[in-house]
């Protein structure tokens, strides 16, 4: 495929309110098309009646000043709760208004609940993450304070159910990069879910057969992401997507102490990850700065 040059960086951190304003402001005041900027709801009136209406109301109040999206930060359904300590359902009904209204100002929802699977299991020798573990030891997720790995997925996938006509971008191959069948499940039964294979690369490129099947089969739902910007590591994607190379090192030991192979995408499919999906999904994104 010929090289495309880096044309929009997303902001998944805008904030609400006068911090969006802000964030807006300084990241489009002097390139506004070079750059998208997601709102992040605010929980911290969570505990007073009409929550979820309120919540609505910020984010109409976000997308007329710049928002083109809501982000969903991993705390949603793990470490959100009320005051009397219970914890916040991913599928709580006080959000319903929310999701609703943005499928109303027809915004998606990326949005990410859970963390690998690995990350809930025993720390131990068998558990593959147990490196990334030992250097960051916060990540794991032990069940004596949070929920299973199964219970938030459930609890995901009843929330994309109940809001069908709501786009939403589940984060990280909503977590099942390693089971690309079960992934195919969750299309075949939610149109409206899509994905982004932001640092799931090293899952992929383990397994490069089916990792090619299911991006050529489901290539209108998958969008390119990436939780760093650093220029130099955008090259082992690239790499992945769009060659045939054999066994060649991930850039991140912490996530992958194997080797992976390149799986050679068709150009059409590589379009749609690379910026068409997002071109469908994200308003205000000027086409014209992209091939056809």
């Amino acid at each position: 495929m010929d090289t495309i040059n880096l044309r929009v960086l997303v902001n998944l951190s805008g904030g609400n309110g006068e911090e969006l304003r802000k964030t807006v402001a300084t990241m489009k005041g002097r390139y506004p098309d070079r750059f998208v900027v997601f709102a992040n709801p605010s929980y911290e009136d969570i505990n007073a009646p009409g929550y979820g209406n309120r919540a609505a109301e910020r984010l109409a109040a976000d997308v007329r000043n710049g928002a083109q999206g809501l982000k969903i930060f991993k705390n949603f359904g793990m470490d959100v709760k009320y005051a009397n300590g219970e914890r916040v359902h991913a599928d709580d009904p006080i959000f319903d208004p929310l999701f609703e209204k943005c499928a109303e100002l027809k915004i998606p929802v990326l949005i990410h609940i859970a963390e690998p699977s690995a990350f809930f299991d025993p720390w131990d020798y068998k558990n593959e993450r147990w490196e990334e573990l030992n250097e960051f030891p916060q990540r794991a997720r032990p069940p004596s304070k949070y929920p299973s790995f199964e219970t938030l997925m459930a609890e995901r996938n009843h929330l994309f159910a109940k809001h069908p006509r709501t786009h939403f971008i589940a984060a990280h191959l909503a977590f099942h990069g390693n089971d690309l069948g079960r992934l195919g499940k969750l299309f075949d039964s939610l149109p409206n879910m899509y994905v982004d294979v932001a640092a799931v690369l090293a899952e992929l490129g383990r397994q490069p057969y089916s990792a090619h099947d299911f991006l050529v089969k489901y290539q209108d739902r998958v969008l390119m992401g990436k939780d760093i910007y650093d220029v130099n590591e955008y090259k082992w994607y690239f790499r992945a997507f769009e060659t045939r190379d054999e066994y060649f090192e991930y850039y991140r030991k912490r996530h992958a102490f194997w080797r992976i192979y390149g799986f050679q995408l068709p150009d059409e499919v590589l379009k749609k990850i690379y910026y068409k999906n997002a071109l469908k999904l994200i308003p205000g994104i000027d086409s014209k700065a992209f091939p056809d």
